[in-house]
């Protein structure tokens, strides 16, 4: 079992702490051989800690999947968050807020029925070589609603893209906490940029839905993609450096078998 430290020193109880002492910066925790998990003697006093504090202070939140009760909720906003109680009720405050409002809960495959049948995207039924569930965007067939009431509009993008998110971490394997994003920009046109969608998708993986995702290949980027990219690349903050332009060879040798290949990748 690798030992992992954080930078202050195991020296105080934790009930000798304030949610807001910089000790809550450091726990000692065993990282589980294999994967990403954390876990920690007092992992669940923080949970416990957190779940308490979000009834105190904001009672009127909702409860269960997803509310200021769902623990697995709780624990990984403490991780994003380093383990700081009072960043983790911040975070996740916000978080639950958007959830009710966005309606999470709500969205189901009937629901996106009609954008969903453009074929804009989808998550793929294999998992990648490293085990990650794969939500693909096929950019080509994304054509914003600009003063153009009959081309897909914003809303109805959203909700798509939120469902398939829940959809793609519904899928996750024991152990795995990332997915695999993978952009098809073959045939990409300027008709097909939507920068105000790609923040919208950039801001639902910092803030609702942080460190899920594990990477982004944009496959067969055209030049014209250029432009789209430099105006994208700073609202992705540091998703940035996730990103990985590649070809469609480099999808299909280094992500996938011969038989788990999206459809669209193979020869």
């Amino acid at each position: 079992m690798a030992l992992l430290r954080f930078r202050y020193p195991l020296t105080l109880p934790l009930s000798s702490l304030s949610s807001s002492s910089p000790a809550h910066g450091w726990r000692r925790f065993r990282c589980a051989a294999g994967n990403q998990d954390l876990f920690s003697v007092d992992a669940k006093k923080l949970v416990l800690e957190v779940k308490e504090k979000l009834e105190r202070e904001h009672p009127n939140l909702p409860v269960g999947k997803n509310g200021r009760d769902d623990e697995d909720m709780i624990l990984w906003f403490l991780k994003d968050r380093k383990f700081s109680v009072e960043e983790a009720v911040v975070k996740l405050t916000k978080a639950i807020k958007w959830h009710e409002d966005f309606g999470v809960s709500d969205l189901c495959e009937e629901s996106v029925k009609s954008v969903n049948g453009t074929g804009k995207a989808y998550v793929h039924d294999f998992l990648d070589n490293n085990g990650r569930p794969v939500l693909v965007v096929v950019a080509s067939k994304h054509f914003p609603a600009v003063g153009n009431t009959t081309k897909q509009e914003p809303i109805e993008d959203e909700k798509l893209c939120v469902y398939l998110i829940e959809t793609a971490l519904n899928k996750l394997p024991p152990g795995t906490e990332e997915i695999l994003g993978i952009f098809d920009l073959r045939g990409f046109r300027v008709e097909n940029g939507d920068v105000q969608f790609l923040k919208f998708l950039m801001d639902v993986f910092y803030y609702y839905y942080p460190r899920r995702l594990g990477q982004v290949l944009f496959v067969d980027a055209p030049f014209v993609f250029q432009p789209i990219w430099q105006l994208v690349k700073p609202l992705m903050r540091s998703y940035a450096s996730l990103v990985r332009f590649c070809d469609m060879e480099t999808v299909r040798k280094e992500y996938f078998t011969e038989s788990t290949v999206p459809a669209d990748f193979k020869d």
